[in-house]
């Protein structure tokens, strides 16, 4: 299901052919709202798949929000985006009847980033995550309540553009609200491999995990 700017983002549905979990495809810079649904197939084949695209433009290239420089994030503007992925998140719920408790991100680069910015403004709109080589979107003034949402972060060893200490920094952060937290060590860098994707599907066959 295609759809132009329903709900505030162009965004593609799959409704669900079995399972309760609905997963949110956040592509990275350059995507667009159909590149991760092969992903999602693949990584939990009866899940409702919910798949919006960004609505920034770097150098024609789709975002989910600005950033001044490379790994330099414009926190307004980042605000604002993270604000109505969330309000888009809800309305969808509505819109295609899906249950907000189950709802896993699954997010590569940029959109890794605006889940987690998600996840720290809205803490417990998204229940679990998969983050592909994510970052630290910012550093909230206050401690935020993640005790029931649980994150797999994968991240490259030799990433150029996010560093191991970036992923632990982020674990850390999630952490300290009481999520559960796993990491998946990539050897390579930033691009996506079947390790990264072995690990993503196992890590969401066994979600919510037993705690």
């Amino acid at each position: 299901m295609n759809k132009n700017g329903e709900l505030g983002f162009i965004h593609r549905f799959v409704p669900s052919s079995g399972s309760s979990a609905t997963l949110l495809l956040l592509h990275g810079t350059g995507g667009d709202e159909n590149d991760l649904l092969p992903i999602g197939h693949q990584l939990l084949p009866e899940a409702a798949l919910l798949s919006p695209r960004g609505r920034v433009r770097e150098n024609g290239m789709l975002r989910f929000f600005r950033r001044v420089a490379e790994g330099v994030f414009d926190l307004q503007d980042l605000a604002i985006q993270t604000e109505a992925l969330a309000e888009f998140i809800k309305r969808a719920a509505n819109q295609y009847k899906f249950d907000t408790g189950q709802v896993i991100a699954v997010g590569y680069s940029n959109g890794a980033n605006i889940a987690a910015s998600v996840m720290l403004n809205e803490p417990n709109l998204l229940r679990g995550a998969v983050l592909f080589r994510p970052m630290v979107p910012f550093v909230p003034d206050s401690r935020r309540d993640l005790r029931n949402v649980s994150a797999l972060l994968a991240a490259g060893r030799r990433d150029p553009i996010v560093s191991p200490e970036e992923t632990s920094s982020l674990a850390r952060l999630f952490e300290a609200g009481g999520a559960l937290v796993s990491i998946h060590w990539h050897n390579g860098g930033h691009e996506l491999g079947n390790d990264d994707l072995a690990a993503a599907k196992e890590w969401l066959e066994l979600w919510p995990p037993a705690t």
